[in-house]
């Protein structure tokens, strides 16, 4: 295992969202290298297809060295043992998500060693999860208050015609 700083920062990312980016920019002051981890989750019906969200969030962090995006559908604590990565990032808005997070890193911690480490959602994004961003996506209506400004969304939605 290498001295490297790795943390994943998994989830599905449907679509990734200014919090999600926040999380990053703050993080990157932590590690040595992100890799945002698109789980692959069949119980999940997503919006945007693997590719697409691989190929936005890509396109998003193309000029950082230290961010890579990659996608896996088994256990979390397997990808990050794959990638050398000792620690998971976790960004939770609320203090019902600290709870959920508090049990997933204990069970992570305890069966691989591997420590999440989490970030509070600065105040002005708590307001905002992909779970909203597609909804206000389904009924047409501006995102772009909620999305990266590169993430380059529209260009997606108008090929899908």
């Amino acid at each position: 295992m290498s001295n490297k700083r790795i943390a994943l920062f998994p989830g599905t990312f449907d679509p990734f969202t200014i919090g999600h980016q926040s999380i990053i920019a703050r993080a990157l002051n932590l590690f040595d290298e992100i890799i945002i981890s698109i789980g692959i989750n069949d119980s999940k019906r997503t919006f945007f297809t693997l590719d697409e969200r691989v190929r936005m969030i890509s396109r998003l962090y193309k000029d950082n060295p230290q961010v890579s995006v990659s996608a896996y559908d088994y256990l979390t604590v397997d990808f990050a043992k794959e990638k050398d990565a000792r620690y998971i990032l976790r960004g939770i808005r609320s203090v019902n998500d600290f709870e959920y997070e508090k049990t997933i890193a204990d069970v992570n911690r305890s069966i691989s060693g591997v420590e999440t480490v989490i970030l509070f959602t600065e105040p002005e994004f708590t307001h905002i999860s992909s779970t909203i961003v597609r909804e206000l996506i389904r009924y047409n209506k501006d995102v772009t208050g909620f999305v990266p400004d590169d993430l380059q969304l529209s260009e997606i939605l108008n090929t899908r015609g």
